[in-house]
Formats: structure tokens, sequence, C-alpha cells
């Protein structure tokens, strides 16, 4: 066994749909979050999806989902690209991908837990892979603050609140860099799944099998 088999380079996708750039912006720190974690990384806004970005996700090792919340769920933009996947549910397309999520909202809770639930359902029924956020709540005791990662206290994945009459750059930066360690989580959990099937796959191959046993 090599170390090539150690040095994969996981294929990462961020899939997302914003209203007004909120999320957008977000999705920007989970895929430098992915690629400084040393995966190949990709964003695709899901309302502008081709059939070349549809091939694309096919062929990724793991899918980030990202949303706002809108009247406690996903956006409808988000529920649009999520019936058109129908066909790759029945079929299995991705099936043991990984996956994870991140969501935004005007108010502290905004009930992001429900929309975090949603893409964990959706990711489940394509037999994927959920990863968590992987972070303890922050800010929650005297000594704290909301500069803290994951000030929200989410653990499905990550949930960040914008005030809604901010532009973009106003997001906070406490959620960004939430948001950045979800995405390097994600790669790291992609890179493991991938190491995981080559051994798996090179232990298993007629060759490996009729090697000696020392």
């Amino acid at each position: 066994m090599t170390d090539n088999h150690f040095a994969v380079t996981p294929t990462v996708i961020i899939a997302y749909h914003s209203g007004f750039g909120h999320t957008a912006r977000l999705a920007e720190a989970v895929a430098a979050g992915a690629a400084a974690a040393g995966a190949d990384v990709t964003t695709l806004a899901v309302d502008e999806i081709t059939d070349t970005d549809w091939a694309t996700l096919d062929s990724a090792d793991a899918i980030i989902f990202g949303t706002p919340t809108y009247m406690g769920n996903v956006s409808a933009g988000f529920q649009a690209f999520t019936e058109k996947t129908g066909r790759r549910c029945i079929e299995g397309t991705w099936r043991d991908k990984v996956a994870a999520g991140f969501t935004n909202s005007g108010g502290k809770s905004g009930d992001k837990l429900n929309t975090l639930v949603s893409l964990a359902v959706f990711a489940a029924q394509h037999h994927m892979h959920w990863v968590s956020l992987g972070l303890p709540p922050g800010w929650n005791h005297s000594l704290s603050s909301e500069a803290d990662l994951n000030r929200l206290g989410f653990f499905l994945g990550a949930g960040a609140q914008t005030d809604v009459d901010v532009d973009p750059d106003g997001v906070h930066p406490s959620d960004v860099e939430t948001c950045r360690h979800l995405g390097g989580r994600v790669a790291m959990v992609a890179r493991q799944v991938r190491v995981g099937r080559e051994l798996t796959a090179a232990v298993s191959s007629p060759a490996a099998s009729s090697e000696p046993v020392h």
C-alpha cells in the first residue's frame, strides 16, 4: 500500500440558494473552508443549475446544501431544486455521498433547526451520510461572546443570523467562520470516506487476496 492512497483530493460541492446574497456569502465561507482542508471545491447556485452542473453533483464525493430559512423552512428556490432530484433519489445516484447543511435567517432562532432537519431528511432520502457541525455551543456563559464559533448553538448543521436590512458584507463574522469550519469538517470526512473505500477495494482485489500472509 503506497502513501498515495492517503493523498486523495475529495470533491466537495456547495449547492445553495440565496435570496438576498446572505446565504451566498456563507456558501463562499463553506467553500473556503473545504478548499483550505484540501478539497476540490465547486459552488453551485441551484436556481441557475445546468446539465453540466448536474453531472458535477453526480460525480462529487460530498454535497453541502445551503438555503435561507423562509417561513420556517427551506426557500422555494431550494425546494424547487430538491424536487428535480426525484429520479436520482429513486436510482440512488447520490447514495453514500457525504452531506451537510447550513442556513441563515433574520431571527436569532428563526426556526432554522426545522430547515436543517429538512436538509438532513433530503440527504437521507438520497441515502447520503450526514455530517454534523462538530462544534460545542458558543456564547452560552458569562465569559463567552457573540464572537464565538457556533454562537447560536446549532449541532445538526451551521445556523447563521443576519439582520434583514444589511447587505451580504454584513453577515456576522462568527457565522462566516462557523461555516468555514463546516466546509473543512466535511472535506475531512469526505477524504476519510474516500481513503476507506480505496483501502477496501485494494484489500478486496484478487491481487491482494493472492498475496502470502506474513
